[in-house]
């Protein structure tokens, strides 16, 4: 399993045989001084670090990116989300576009360290295609192996082939606001699958052998992952503990965004006088380009 315990150095593995995690880019040896703290500078090394996990693992976990208090405030801003539109409530609440609900989301598109990677996978003229936050309470039943967006299935060869290089579409960004352990909801994650060329088959439990490693992390750390990988969402067992989790997507300048519902869709004025210049590139204020 994929984890960090205190107070070992983020990305050790809990017993002496796989200290050589020490090396494993999915889950990052950072020192303190690198660790992504609000409004800190991140090193490009720590950025292509990461990058480079993302094309050989699929997905990179990244340590201490909210700190105690940014936490409660997003706990608190959840708890207090109505339902509007295609949202929906139950052993799932689900709040799609909430950057558009309140000022507090904003900072949250552009975090520091999960905003310089996103540029560096999708381009720096990437945007978000959507802003969703969760609740799973006890009884949530998860979701079954799946990717979330393949461009075209690929033949195995090409991606066997060490010189080609997948190229990044859509990437995901999950903000947990719990310590997540094996009970409460663990995003579910098989290594190396982006490289699959295709969905996992609905009897699918395994690729190549690889079978899905829950992700056991610490509240305030974030779980980036490119959307050819398959992953699934597990089970609530607790009796009395729910997940809190916010998610931030991000795609290409071509990828579409996904603000529903749509045709009826407006920005809040308020919420776009309070962006800053990234922020608003984000939100789809992009320079002319083709098809414009």
């Amino acid at each position: 399993m994929l984890r960090q315990t205190a107070p070992r150095p983020f990305g050790l593995r809990g017993n002496a045989a796989h200290a050589k995690m020490s090396t494993d880019p999915r889950l990052e040896q950072e020192r303190p001084s690198e660790i992504a703290m609000p409004d800190a500078a991140i090193p490009p090394e720590l950025t292509a670090r990461r990058l480079q996990a993302l094309h050989e693992e699929g997905f990179v976990l990244l340590p201490g990116v909210l700190e105690a208090g940014r936490i409660a405030a997003l706990r608190d801003a959840i708890d207090r989300l109505e339902p509007e539109h295609w949202d929906y409530t139950g052993l799932v609440d689900h709040y799609k576009c909430v950057f558009n609900r309140s000022l507090l989301w904003l900072p949250y598109l552009d975090l520091p360290g999960v905003i310089e990677l996103a540029e560096a996978a999708l381009g720096t003229d990437c945007h978000v295609i959507g802003q969703t936050a969760w609740r799973c309470h006890p009884g949530f039943i998860g979701a079954d192996l799946h990717l979330d967006y393949l461009v075209m299935e690929l033949p195995p060869a090409l991606l066997a082939d060490p010189t080609f290089r997948l190229p990044m579409q859509i990437c995901t960004a999950h903000l947990y606001l719990d310590a997540i352990d094996a009970d409460l909801c663990p995003t579910l994650v098989i290594p190396g699958s982006h490289r699959a060329g295709r969905p996992p088959r609905p009897d699918e439990r395994q690729w190549q052998g690889r079978v899905p490693e829950p992700v056991l992390c610490r509240a305030g750390d974030v779980l980036f992952f490119r959307s050819e990988l398959w992953h699934a969402g597990s089970r609530n067992r607790t009796a009395d503990r729910t997940r809190y989790l916010l998610q931030v997507h991000y795609g290409r300048r071509m990828v579409a965004q996904k603000f529903s519902p749509y045709l009826h869709w407006r920005f809040d004025p308020q919420v776009l006088a309070a962006c800053t210049a990234r922020q608003r590139r984000l939100l789809g204020d992009h320079a002319p380009a083709e098809y414009d």
